[in-house]
């Protein structure tokens, strides 16, 4: 399944997906408000399938004839989003995992609605056909395959885009040989690699704090409610999507090239959570998480491969040439340390790299590496991968 992301012209005939968007997001707060209703008055969890049952009872009222301004597998997909939310709640609460049901949403921030039978004569040219009405998109690639699912988003500029879900034929790429590396992930540096190509971090949410403060700042002046304030909140919003959009062209071009020079990639498994506890905005500002799927994505492309090794693995602390481990540099504050045992100098995070570089490196030539003995594995085994 591959999923197309196309942006529609604006027009004023976008004010009709507006609408429908709108509508869905009402259609949303009442189902959940149908969902709490019966679980307080029988303590069970309503059906999916009673609750469509009612939905379509109610639209041939005149109180709720708007609903068929939208699709019906629309709404359909509405009931199943709730389904699904509460599955996930229930069974955090048998798992003991904190969680919390489902909330109401505002109309005005509910984001999209999405429908499974898009009909016929869907695209035509640049002219798409959506809920009954057709719109101009731009269209930056060719869409391939048969269209199964649409979706209808909004973002909080008003722009709306069109997500086409396809059933495609994708051509396997088989792995290839050549050049492998490790990278250590790092706050300083975005990559440290094995082999001395470093890659500095960009931090984009930094460069552009000083025009968001200047954005914020300005918000807070204007009064609610007002067209100053929302003329404020969408260049707020403005300056934001900047910098979201700088990350993500970043992470694309960034793993393009690593896979374009390397078929093997040896990464770590990062434990964001406890980054982010740590160190806070600065891991949401890099974005490791979502850097690590485009890579994966660009590497199944390429004929790369990208190993991950286990998260607990001790990089730091063990010697890249004679595999001892040394536990006083479990401080993060030491980033240059000697090794008591052979006496070589180490940059903390080239150290690691190299240290993910013969882990994964062993793993895929299938041999059986603990952490106290992946520092010792032989150069032969690299150079046959």
């Amino acid at each position: 399944m591959l999923t197309f992301c196309f942006k529609l012209y604006n027009s004023r005939r976008n004010r009709t997906l507006h609408r429908q968007i709108n509508i869905a997001g009402i259609v949303y707060n009442h189902c959940l408000t149908l969902y709490r209703r019966y679980y307080r008055l029988y303590h069970k969890f309503l059906n999916k399938y009673q609750l469509r049952r009612h939905i379509t009872k109610l639209k041939r009222l005149k109180r709720f004839s708007y609903w068929n301004q939208i699709p019906s597998h629309a709404i359909q997909d509405i009931t199943d989003r709730i389904y699904r939310a509460y599955e996930l709640f229930f069974s955090n609460l048998k798992r003991k995992v904190k969680a919390s049901p489902p909330k109401f949403k505002k109309v005005k921030k509910y984001k999209s609605f999405s429908y499974n039978q898009p009909g016929k004569n869907l695209i035509m040219g640049n002219i798409i056909k959506l809920a009954g009405g057709y719109y101009k998109f731009f269209k930056s690639r060719e869409i391939q395959g048969l269209v199964k699912i649409v979706t209808i988003k909004r973002d909080t500029l008003g722009d709306i885009y069109v997500y086409l879900v396809c059933d495609a034929t994708v051509d396997t790429v088989e792995a290839r040989s050549g050049e492998i590396v490790g990278f250590d992930f790092g706050l300083k540096k975005f990559l440290t690699s094995s082999d001395g190509k470093d890659i500095e971090s960009p931090l984009f949410f930094k460069l552009n704090s000083r025009a968001i403060k200047r954005a914020h700042r300005k918000l807070s002046y204007t009064q609610r409610n007002s067209h100053n304030h929302e003329r404020a909140m969408k260049n707020l919003a403005r300056k934001y999507k900047k910098a979201s959009n700088q990350r993500r062209d970043f992470h694309f071009k960034t793993a393009l090239k690593i896979c374009r020079d390397y078929a093997l990639i040896c990464i770590e498994d990062l434990n964001l959570k406890g980054m982010k506890k740590l160190w806070g905005r600065k891991v949401s500002d890099l974005g490791f998480y979502s850097f690590v799927k485009i890579l994966e994505y660009e590497a199944m492309k390429s004929g790369s491969r990208v190993i991950k090794i286990d998260r607990y693995y001790p990089s730091s602390q063990i010697c890249s040439v004679c595999s001892c481990k040394n536990p006083e540099v479990k401080d993060l504050r030491i980033r240059s340390w000697k090794c008591p045992s052979c006496g070589a100098e180490h940059d903390r995070d080239r150290n690691a790299a190299k240290n993910i570089l013969r882990v994964g490196a062993s793993t895929l030539a299938g041999d059986a590496v603990r952490p106290e003995q992946s520092g010792g594995v032989e150069d032969s085994t690299i150079t046959r991968l």
